[in-house]
């Protein structure tokens, strides 16, 4: 089954781009700073810098982690698996006993055909 999976190349662009954000709030800092500018000049650079840090990090770890998230790629459930899987579809005994909307995450019975929620007809592989 294919599952959306998270893009390393989106998640390092992000990573790279937090780094540009955080040199330009280190410049916007010191620019302010030396200029004589009101206190809350220099805050927004160090605000901007914590920001391209934080942003980094979380992007950085986005793309290199083994079970990532993103929008972006789509791969088969054997290359990796799906992270949202453990969560909605549990192996105890009464999983075969119903089934999950894939479109707007509803539980349902395992003998429909159409989610009660959202009225889409739901596919034949679940």
């Amino acid at each position: 089954m294919k599952s959306i999976k998270p893009g390393r190349g989106p998640s390092a662009m992000g990573a790279m781009g937090s780094i540009i954000a955080v040199i330009f709030g280190i410049f916007w800092t010191i620019a302010a700073a030396s200029m004589g500018a009101p206190f809350f000049f220099p805050l927004f650079g160090v605000l901007f810098i914590i920001m391209g840090i934080v942003q980094a990090v979380y992007n950085f770890k986005n793309a290199t982690g083994e079970h990532r998230f993103s929008e972006f790629d789509i791969v088969d459930g054997a290359e990796e698996p799906d992270p949202l899987e453990r969560r909605f579809h549990s192996e105890g005994p009464e999983s075969s006993a119903y089934r999950f909307c894939p479109y707007c995450g509803a539980r349902l019975g395992a003998e429909f055909e159409f989610c009660g929620k959202c009225g889409r007809r739901l596919p034949d592989d679940q």
